[in-house]
């Protein structure tokens, strides 16, 4: 559908089951994943792993663990970051993939891109703002910050997260696993 904006080619990258438990949509395959073809294979991916609580074989078992990200092919490199996930992705995957995956109990929202795609008006005017608040987007939706080391100073900036955001998070994803 988008290959030709694709500057690296089309890998879609994601892993899903009928019976997952948990869904973990992120913003799009960096380019470590782009290469590897495995979902959060990179530091953002054990930052995220240490922030649920859980081992690498939960995490990718795709009969606990959904991972679908906003965009499922690697966008390529912008100024400041990777690009944006390509715009056609989500409206036309996620639908049909969440309509077979009847037992997710939680979804983690990760990143601006999710979290106005899913919550939509409800999203508070900054990230942090609707992280801060992620008890109103419960019991289904659960709201992060994205895990990658360059968030490292956002996490020295808001504490709270450390403290409020994670226990409660490996809970309910201890809960639901």
């Amino acid at each position: 559908m988008c290959e030709e904006y694709l500057e690296h080619g089309a890998n879609p990258v994601l892993s899903a089951s009928t019976s997952s438990k948990l869904l973990i949509i992120g913003q799009a395959p960096g380019r470590i994943v782009h290469e590897s073809g495995i979902p959060w294979d990179d530091k953002s991916g054990d930052n995220l792993r240490l922030w649920l609580g859980i081992e690498k074989s939960t995490f990718y078992d795709p009969d606990l663990v959904a991972l679908m990200p906003m965009g499922f092919c690697y966008p390529g490199t912008g100024l400041s970051g990777d690009n944006a996930p390509r715009p056609e992705c989500a409206p036309l995957w996620h639908n049909r993939l969440l309509a077979k995956m009847p037992d997710v109990k939680l979804i983690l929202l990760i990143g601006l891109y999710a979290q106005r795609y899913y919550l939509g008006n409800k999203t508070k005017e900054t990230l942090t703002e609707t992280v801060r608040n992620f008890n109103n987007y419960l019991p289904l939706y659960f709201p992060l910050p994205h895990p990658s080391p360059r968030n490292n100073i956002w996490q020295a900036r808001n504490k709270w997260f450390e403290e409020l955001v994670l226990p409660d998070l490996r809970l309910r994803v201890k809960a639901v696993l």
